[in-house]
């Protein structure tokens, strides 16, 4: 059985977890469950599975996506629950099933969050509405600075007992753009903590991912 998407949740202790100890824990729980993953061919074969967008350290999700391949028919709609015995703490199979597209299709995400230490919400609203928004990060050929303003679809702050409450749709890839990248446009009114979850995925023209 080729192109099959897991989606899972991370949160709890399970967000410390990185992403290639991630890798190593889906491949001992396929194993541990019985559920056999297809491995490539060749001298240094390795597990055919792939995490779409992996997490930053620390940061939740309700809506994470991996693509497998297994070398053998199985019911799909039972396979979380196959599953689930064997994962760590704060990790939970949701559904598998065929993967109806490639997970470069997934676009946007919805993000909510907190934010502590910091400025209140009316300085955040003006901040991240105003354009260009300029930030200096580390890319794969040095440092850059972008425009991360026309990736930002929502951000809106709303003061709360014990902090800031932040919602957030951005883009996710090409260009991506993070709630950290966010935090570091502030430069030094950047709130002293920071945490997100991922709520929900979707295509580029904002259909739900799967």
């Amino acid at each position: 059985m080729d192109k099959l998407r897991l989606r899972f949740s991370k949160t709890g202790r399970a967000v410390y977890i990185s992403h290639l100890d991630l890798m190593r824990t889906m491949q001992r729980v396929f194993s541990r469950a019985g559920v056999p993953l297809k491995y490539s061919e060749g001298f240094n074969p390795h597990a055919k599975i792939s995490i779409i967008l992996p997490l930053s350290v620390g940061t939740a999700s309700l809506c994470e996506y991996m693509d497998f391949a297994l070398t053998e028919e199985r019911d799909l709609a039972a396979l979380p629950a196959a599953l689930d015995p064997y994962m760590p703490e704060g990790i939970q199979a949701l559904e598998a099933y065929q993967a109806p597209g490639k997970g470069s299709e997934l676009r946007w995400l919805r993000l909510e969050g907190v934010l502590r230490g910091g400025h209140d919400a009316a300085f955040y609203n003006d901040f991240f509405a105003q354009s260009p928004i300029l930030v200096e990060h580390r890319a794969k050929r040095g440092v850059r600075t972008d425009d991360i303003a026309p990736s930002i679809r929502q951000a809106r702050f709303t003061d709360e007992p014990g902090g800031v409450k932040a919602q957030l749709i951005l883009h996710a890839q090409e260009p991506t753009v993070s709630p950290e990248l966010m935090m570091a446009a502030l430069g030094d009114d950047a709130p002293a903590y920071f945490r997100f979850t991922r709520l929900e995925a979707f295509r580029e023209d904002m259909t739900p991912f799967r």
